[in-house]
């Protein structure tokens, strides 16, 4: 694991730290309340060498593996969660996008949302074809977040809406993004199941040969001032909710 000085040393200077402390503590102790203890990373290597030995995750998307996608230091950064005897229970990665001279909607169709490099690496019938008409606004610093994946026993127990607490935080924190999204599958925009967002519009459709992946995907999202103002006013209710909900249940098996 990466060391605390060293991930403050990646955070992004203009931004202050304390500004989400609030809201991080308040996630980690959710989490803890419910046997998790939670770790934040910078090494992409370490990533992958953690999810290839982690029983039922499927494969990391290359967006996210170092061969494949480098992220260079401060750019990304992955959540690990383990249990009281240390076994892995949920994953999450993220990244920043410079999308400065270019928009979300053309770095996905061009596969470099996937690829750092799509003629060295990608199959001559990779295809992404963006349907979101909001992914051709989103331009500047774009985080995006993807790979998260959460042990079965775990499930329904309100761990996306801490991911999401912890991922809001950390991604205001180290690049006051201009947008902050994700692609995720139509099943679950479909079952209500996407927590930390704003807004949702079917996103893309996603082919990758020798990955193995085809996904109809649907993009989620919130604008850089939306994640500032949740920020902000440190709106952690919900995570605290789910805390106490954690709490009375835990008799439960």
């Amino acid at each position: 694991m990466q060391q605390p000085d060293r991930i403050i040393s990646a955070l992004n200077s203009v931004i202050d730290p304390l500004r989400v402390s609030r809201l991080l503590q308040v996630c980690d102790l959710a989490a803890v309340q419910k046997g998790i203890k939670l770790s934040i990373g910078l090494d992409f290597h370490e990533y992958v060498s953690i999810t290839k030995a982690t029983p039922t995750k499927g494969p990391t998307y290359p967006s996210f593996r170092p061969d494949r996608s480098p992220i260079k230091f401060g750019e990304g950064y992955w959540i690990i969660g383990v249990d009281n005897n240390n076994d892995v229970v949920l994953l999450e990665a993220a990244r920043l996008f410079d999308l400065s001279h270019s928009n979300f909607a053309e770095h996905l169709q061009c596969l470099k949302a996937f690829y750092a490099d799509p003629t060295v690496h990608a199959h001559p019938q990779d295809r992404c074809t963006c349907i979101a008409p909001s992914a051709e606004k989103m331009t500047g610093k774009v985080a995006y977040h993807g790979d998260r994946w959460v042990r079965k026993d775990f499930r329904r127990q309100g761990i996306p809406k801490i991911m999401a607490g912890i991922a809001r935080g950390v991604s205001f924190a180290m690049w006051a993004p201009d947008f902050l999204c994700a692609l995720v599958p139509r099943q679950r925009s479909d079952r209500g199941r996407v927590y930390g967002y704003a807004h949702y519009e079917p996103g893309a459709l996603l082919q990758l040969i020798e990955e193995d992946i085809v996904d109809d995907d649907w993009l989620v999202w919130l604008t850089g001032e939306e994640l500032k103002s949740l920020v902000d006013r440190q709106d952690v209710g919900w995570v605290i909710v789910a805390s106490s909900f954690s709490q009375a249940s835990s008799g439960r098996t």
